[in-house]
């Protein structure tokens, strides 16, 4: 930053070091090739413009003025004709205004506007005369209009396309909230199918063989417990969006992979050209419905990400399962910060949305060392088991 920042004053210092010399050292030249190096030599304040435009702005006017003040014969009246092209100099200025004008303020860009438009038309008043007055006075409002012009045009396409970039994000979250809805769904409506099987059998064989009733009622509890749990982490989380927002909201939804799915999914990746290393730890065991699916589609986004992103033939995958959460990792050795959510799509927003809802905690990111980790830590609910509060 320090070494930026002396870069752009020595520029400016440069800006005006140029001034003085075509000035002072080009006494002879004509005033228009004292204008067109007053417009070569601006694009010495650039760094100026960047981290100050107000005073890149004040510079420019300086030294436009000077060129127009100091060019042979400006001062008399019976000018020659090779000596009216000094005005454009202010050409310059009207650069820098286009850029105040693009980046800046509205108040900024109105009292740099005024100020330029000022000092050009009290110079162009004192030192044009005749028709030259008039020309020139002309010339100099249509060149300041299309600057700033420009640079309004350009504020807008800036501001149009940040609104763009949240609306699509937005879009994206609603749409990734009602994904995970519908997968919610089909867990409940399996896990509802299941309770009802289990209690017509129930049912019909409690007066006659009261073992296999026992186990039905079993049944029933595991998969309504397992089903509540993930109720309620989901639905306190999951806010009701606009089911009009996706037209993909028809499309029929495929059996839910989960955990179980690792190697297909790592022989998949390895026919894209990544190797994929998967160590599991802990003791494996069935896991709730939503927690597997949504680990399944952290591992399966990140490593889509590292296929298309990471520029790198391996990477791996470490799936902890602890007593009190499950710990997902994908790590690679590839180009690390050159991807992301926000540059490359909503992958890491859509990861995001998904621990998010099951109050887990997810970490993305660059390696000191080289790469890009995503990691992710879901809170496994109660064993079976364990009895209720409250009963």
């Amino acid at each position: 930053m320090t070494r930026t920042k002396a870069v752009a004053w020595a520029g400016g210092a440069c800006y005006l070091l140029m001034v003085g010399l075509l000035v002072g050292g080009a006494t002879r030249a004509s005033g228009t090739v004292h204008a067109v190096g007053s417009l070569l030599a601006v694009t010495l304040l650039v760094g100026v413009v960047r981290r100050q435009p107000q005073l890149a702005l004040a510079m420019a006017l300086l030294g436009s003025t000077a060129v127009v003040v100091g060019t042979p014969g400006s001062v008399h009246e019976s000018l020659a004709p090779s000596y009216q092209g000094q005005f454009l100099s202010y050409l310059a200025v009207d650069l820098v205004l286009g850029f105040i004008v693009a980046t800046c303020t509205r108040r900024a860009s109105i009292v740099a506007a005024a100020v330029s438009f000022v000092v050009q038309l009290l110079v162009i008043g004192g030192f044009a005369h005749g028709d030259s007055l008039t020309v020139n006075g002309v010339i100099a409002g249509l060149a300041m209009a299309a600057s700033c012009m420009a640079g309004l045009l350009s504020r807008e396409r800036r501001e149009h396309a940040v609104a763009l970039r949240a609306q699509e994000v937005a879009e994206a979250v609603t749409a990734e909230r009602l994904r995970i809805a519908r997968e919610l769904h089909d867990m409940v409506a399996h896990s509802i199918g299941i309770i009802a099987i289990q209690a017509g059998v129930g049912s019909r064989v409690v007066q006659t063989q009261p073992a296999e009733a026992r186990e039905a009622l079993r049944a029933i509890e595991a998969t309504s417990r397992e089903t509540l749990s993930g109720l309620r982490r989901t639905l306190v989380s999951l806010r009701q969006a606009d089911r009009g927002v996706t037209a993909s909201e028809q499309s029929p939804l495929a059996p839910s992979p989960g955990l179980a799915d690792m190697e297909q999914l790592a022989a998949a990746t390895a026919d894209a050209g990544v190797r994929v290393d998967v160590h599991l730890s802990g003791e494996q065991r069935p896991l709730p419905a939503d927690i597997d699916l949504s680990a399944y589609r952290i591992v399966q986004e990140a490593l889509t990400n590292v296929v298309r992103h990471a520029d790198t033939k391996h990477c791996r995958v470490a799936i902890d399962y602890g007593d009190e959460e499950l710990s997902v990792e994908v790590v690679d050795d590839g180009r690390g910060a050159t991807w992301n959510g926000s540059a490359h799509g909503f992958g890491i927003i859509g990861m995001g949305e998904r621990v998010g809802l099951l109050h887990g905690r997810l970490s993305a990111g660059p390696r000191p060392e080289g790469g890009f980790r995503v990691a992710a830590r879901l809170p496994l609910p109660a064993p079976v088991g364990v009895p209720l509060e409250g009963r």
